[in-house]
């Protein structure tokens, strides 16, 4: 039973996590051979004041670079 964690900075949409979890599972029937109804894929969002890059946290680093912050 494969199991798959991803952990992803919050603000996907539905729609891009559903294909998330398409992609992975399809990639696990076309190489490893996996059963889809076996495949678990679980996605963890994580607010980006609570994920570092780059020796900051994401949403330091996304302001220093002119960029919005995700959900504010």
């Amino acid at each position: 039973m494969p199991y798959v964690n991803v952990q992803i900075t919050a603000g996907a949409s539905r729609e891009q996590k559903a294909a998330l979890v398409q992609a992975f599972t399809d990639a696990l029937v076309r190489i490893l051979g996996k059963k889809p109804e076996h495949t678990h894929i679980v996605l963890q969002e994580i607010a980006e004041e609570n994920w570092g890059f780059a020796g900051m946290l994401t949403d330091d680093w996304k302001r220093v670079q002119g960029e919005p912050p995700v959900g504010r």
